[in-house]
């Protein structure tokens, strides 16, 4: 139960609602529960969020071009910014703040999704396993 509950906190941390997971994955290495598991709970859980996003902008897309709330122009332009700066911007995506919208935009600018999520992974996992580095470090 402990890592399922992690990897929901890690989920909903990675959308765009506000939380975060760290404080729990911490108590969690506090109570000697498997790194190894706890590390893949979370960054499951995380990663799995950061494409909920994906998903709402890539879907999302036509409504906001629709309803005028994006421009054809500025989708161009976004484009033409991400094929050049996305991978860069999405191994940011651990941030806190600036992670969750820039997986939103990927899927608004249809970024290939089996990049999006070689970088989300890579990026998640280790924010995760720093922090949990860190952790292990302390007397």
């Amino acid at each position: 139960m402990t890592y399922l509950t992690l990897f929901f906190a890690s989920l909903l941390a990675a959308t765009l609602l506000p939380g975060g997971s760290e404080a729990l994955l911490l108590y969690d290495l506090s109570q000697n529960y498997s790194v190894s598991f706890l590390l893949l709970a979370a960054t499951a859980g995380n990663t799995l969020g950061s494409l909920i996003n994906y998903l709402l902008g890539y879907k999302g897309s036509d409504y906001l071009l629709h309803r005028g709330y994006l421009k054809p122009k500025a989708l161009a332009r976004g484009h033409a910014l991400f094929e050049k700066w996305g991978a860069v911007a999405l191994l940011l995506s651990w941030m806190p703040v600036v992670g969750d919208p820039v997986t939103f935009v990927a899927g608004v600018l249809r970024y290939e999704v089996w990049k999006f999520l070689l970088l989300v992974v890579i990026a998640k996992g280790v924010r995760y396993g720093v922090v949990t580095a860190l952790y292990l470090q302390l007397p």
